[in-house]
């Protein structure tokens, strides 16, 4: 004859913890999924208003004020070490992908979206920070600036 035993139940707390847990896992799949996306399709929008970056978390509008057009420049990364990202301080950080707020190696601080070292546009601000974007035409991105800043 055998005799059976039955365990005492587990407390709710382990349930409700499964459970938070399955929601994180969930929350990071999203954003995991939002970063990824955004790397193929942040874009940067010159407009009367100033220069809007769209894409990922770091996205925003920096208005013409703070913008120093006659700074800015085209920049191989390969060729500028100065200007490559060297610390990230708050930001996005993949293979191939750069997005946020970074430390250049000339101690600068940064607001970047770097995805290709060979063509970036550099646009110095006001506000104590650059802008280091990869463009596929850093060079009429600079032109568009030069033409649509407020005179």
């Amino acid at each position: 004859m055998t005799t059976v035993f039955q365990m005492t139940p587990a407390s709710a707390k382990a349930l409700w913890f499964l459970a938070a847990l399955c929601i994180l896992m969930a929350v990071l799949t999203v954003m995991f999924g939002y970063l990824a996306y955004s790397a193929r399709n942040a874009r940067f929008e010159v407009s009367p208003r100033g220069v809007r970056l769209v894409g990922d978390l770091w996205g925003r509008t920096i208005p013409w004020e703070v913008i120093d057009v006659d700074a800015a420049k085209a920049l191989d990364l390969r060729v500028a070490p100065e200007y490559r990202l060297k610390r990230r301080t708050m930001g996005t950080g993949l293979p191939g992908y750069g997005s946020g707020w970074f430390r250049l190696r000339n101690g600068e601080k940064a607001l970047a979206y770097v995805t290709d070292p060979s063509r970036i546009a550099y646009v110095p601000t006001s506000d104590g920070y650059s802008l280091l974007l990869s463009l596929e035409a850093p060079d009429a991105f600079l032109r568009a600036l030069a033409e649509t800043r407020p005179r």
